[in-house]
């Protein structure tokens, strides 16, 4: 996340970790005042099946969604400068692009996976650690994934509306596609969590969304008058699978011990 007024790299990532951490800032803070258990947010890590699958979901949905946007023509691949300058960067220039972007693609997904998880986590201490676990006690499977979709979408919205994080399409176009993907995406992030009682399943989607979308698919790929209308967490490519994969968790709600 980044935000207008010449913040540059290295403000833009402080302040983007700063306000990523600011769910789990809030959490440990209600946490005191009510007398709960900060402790008890699901910080076991679960049966591991669980995890492995809450990591390559949204790989398998982005790879899905780019797919279509390549063979659209709402985008193109691959993009050589991109490509040129990450593996200058690496110190791999001397690699051909064939052998480089399957390499790039490896070592990001390892490596730059915990870079990446070491800000979702910020996030979902707050929506998968407290917000799920609280609402499910209350309400069903459908009302927790909607309640907790649209909270953590109306909390980008200030960065979307008045800061650089949109797509540079209209502001209600941006907010319209995200706010779809997310709150499809909640309907997965509910399932993990209740499924496997770890809030870890949720780290590792989160984490692997940022990742795969931000730093491999949309960069990789050729944009033309058209791409930011489809690509990226703003376009609407994304969102109509993103619905697609939610509709699917959301017929195995009665494999959780919370259904409706």
């Amino acid at each position: 996340m980044t935000l207008h007024g010449g913040t540059g790299r290295i403000g833009g990532r402080i302040y983007g970790y700063g306000i990523m951490w600011c769910p789990a800032l809030a959490t440990y803070l209600t946490c005191k005042i009510l007398k709960l258990d900060f402790k008890g947010l699901g910080w076991q890590w679960g049966n591991p099946k669980y995890q492995v699958w809450a990591y390559f979901v949204p790989l398998i949905y982005a790879a899905i969604s780019y797919g279509i946007i390549w063979i659209m023509g709402w985008g193109g691949f691959y993009n050589k400068q991109f490509i040129k300058e990450a593996a200058q960067s690496l110190g791999w220039s001397n690699l051909p692009d064939g052998v480089f972007i399957p390499l790039f693609f490896l070592a990001n997904g390892v490596l730059g996976f915990f870079a990446s998880m070491s800000t979702a986590l910020g996030e979902e201490i707050g929506w998968r650690g407290f917000l799920v676990p609280q609402l499910s006690k209350i309400s069903g499977f459908t009302a927790t994934s909607l309640i907790t979709g649209i909270i953590w979408a109306v909390w980008h919205f200030p960065l979307i509306i008045w800061g650089s994080y949109n797509g540079g399409t209209p502001f209600w176009y941006s907010l319209t596609c995200f706010t779809v993907a997310i709150v499809s995406m909640s309907f997965i992030c509910t399932w993990f969590r209740l499924k496997s009682n770890s809030l870890w399943t949720g780290v590792m989607l989160h984490a692997s969304h940022n990742l795969f979308v931000q730093s491999f698919f949309t960069p990789i790929t050729v944009a033309n008058a058209q791409t930011k209308y489809f690509a990226d967490e703003f376009g609407a490519v994304i969102a109509v699978v993103s619905v697609c994969f939610a509709i699917y968790f959301w017929t195995r709600r009665k494999e959780l011990s919370v259904a409706g």
